[in-house]
């Protein structure tokens, strides 16, 4: 079968909205619970718990929102709707989380933390996202151009995660006037974060825009599920039926939780065990991950096109789980410079989960299609954020309870030794696990690029029936 190749315009077009989509999870993972830790005076396990109600909520909100995306009629379409609305939603929320209530109660505290988080996250993002996604099998059909397609959008995402970790701390440093010193905030950094979440907000809204006014969706007919909560869902519980489904999403779900514990305490792991007192050292850290990756993305798309999309994704995930392993038995001794190229290695695989991944869930949509006849991207792309958010979240609930635990102290740089070995062991075996995790899954994942031809084979007589 003759590829069906997208233009560059198509294809940056798509993808630019996830500069913004990996911004706001790089925010997440990178700033939030420091700042609420750090900035806000939120107890480390009340900050994590806050984060949790926020991702739990936003991952249940995924399912609905596809859903709910799959059934849209208007003259704009089934998903752009979603996206603009959910783009004011960020804008607004994104800057009210940002400005420091100044509570002096805890619970008043972890109220405001919980309520504002849930509405940013399980409402605008989700609004963004899971649209955003289910557009990609509508935009790319064929098997590599899929990868292709993903490449571009995981560049931007990778850039929107260099941004997120490159300038937020430079931003508030700048306009508070606030210094860090011995990796505590001196002086009051939250006017910094004010501003920094007006720019992030701007942002995140206006690459969600873009992407709504270059894009076109179909114009040919659709087999939309049909209405009402009974068949809502039948058709969740109908996406489990569906083996290579389910064995992707496992593995997406299991990489996820993995990689937001490392990212989580990568900045632990510098300034509360190395004792790093220079910020830019993170900064630097993040930047060598970052673009390693961004550099391997088109790299891992042509390895794929030899190789196939599961194997590649299976060699990346164990080369981060094992460089992952080998950064824990170097200890935190090791020498800055063998360090930095420790994370460059580690980059070589991380580069793995931005595209592939994201390519090979379209393919399990198809067979689905196949099978049942009906249009429901949105319904998986909702479970697959669902599960991976609320692996996300219990990361964060977890990370918060065992910092807690070990007697973590947001106000002193280098931590205590309980605190020091549960960093150590959340950004090493605990992390790594969870890679090991996904490969041994993924193994099992049965669609091929022989088989997803036949598949869109069958789709294409499909869509001429229903055409006549």
């Amino acid at each position: 079968m003759a590829e069906n190749r997208l233009s560059v315009g198509t294809k940056a077009g798509f993808g630019i909205a996830d500069l913004g989509g990996n911004l706001f999870f790089t925010v997440g993972a990178f700033i939030v619970l420091k700042y609420l830790t750090d900035v806000v005076g939120l107890d480390p396990w009340l900050a994590g718990a806050a984060l949790f109600v926020g991702r739990f909520l936003d991952a249940f909100s995924d399912p609905i929102v596809g859903s709910l995306s799959d059934r849209t009629r208007s003259r704009f379409g089934r998903r752009r709707p979603w996206m603009f609305v959910g783009a004011i939603v960020v804008l607004v929320f994104m800057i009210i989380f940002f400005i420091n209530p100044r509570f002096s109660s805890q619970g008043a505290l972890f109220a405001w933390a919980a309520v504002v988080y849930t509405v940013l996250a399980a409402v605008g993002y989700t609004m963004i996202n899971i649209p955003y996604s289910a557009l990609t099998p509508e935009i790319a059909t064929e098997y590599n151009e899929r990868t292709s397609l993903n490449s571009y959008r995981f560049t931007f995402a990778g850039l929107g995660t260099l941004l997120g970790a490159s300038v937020g701390l430079p931003i508030v440093a700048a306009v508070s006037g606030a210094k860090v010193v011995d990796n505590v905030w001196v002086g009051d950094a939250s006017p910094g974060y004010a501003v920094l979440g007006v720019i992030l907000g701007v942002v995140m809204a206006a690459t969600t825009l873009i992407t709504v006014f270059v894009i076109r969706e179909t114009s040919k007919p659709l087999a939309r599920p049909k209405s009402g909560f009974a068949n809502i869902a039948r058709g969740w519980l109908s996406a489990f039926r569906n083996r290579a489904f389910v064995l992707i999403l496992v593995t997406w779900t299991l990489n996820m939780t993995g990689l937001t514990i490392l990212s989580t305490v990568l900045q632990y792991y510098f300034t509360n065990v190395r004792g790093e007192s220079n910020p830019l050292t993170v900064t630097i850290a993040l930047g060598i991950l970052v673009v390693v990756a961004i550099a391997f993305i088109p790299v891992w798309n042509m390895i794929s096109r030899r190789i196939g999309k599961k194997w590649s994704y299976i060699i990346g995930m164990a080369e981060l789980a094992l460089t992952i392993l080998a950064i824990f038995v170097a200890g935190p001794g090791v020498p800055l410079v063998a360090l930095f190229v420790l994370i460059g290695i580690c980059a070589f695989g991380f580069s793995t989960g931005y595209a592939l991944p994201w390519s090979l869930l379209p393919d399990a949509i198809d067979e689905d299609y196949v099978k049942t006849g009906e249009n429901r991207e949105g319904v998986f792309y909702g479970i697959w954020t669902f599960c991976s958010k609320l692996g996300q979240a219990l990361s964060a609930l977890g990370i918060g309870a065992l910092l807690s635990i070990s007697h973590y102290d947001g106000k002193v740089a280098v931590q205590g030794p309980e605190a020091q070995l549960v960093i150590r062991l959340l950004f090493g075996p605990i992390g790594a696990a969870f890679y090991v995790a996904a490969v041994i899954v993924l193994v099992f994942y049965p669609i091929t690029a022989k088989m997803h031809a036949d598949i869109r084979k069958k789709i294409d007589k499909m869509e001429k029936a229903r055409a006549r």
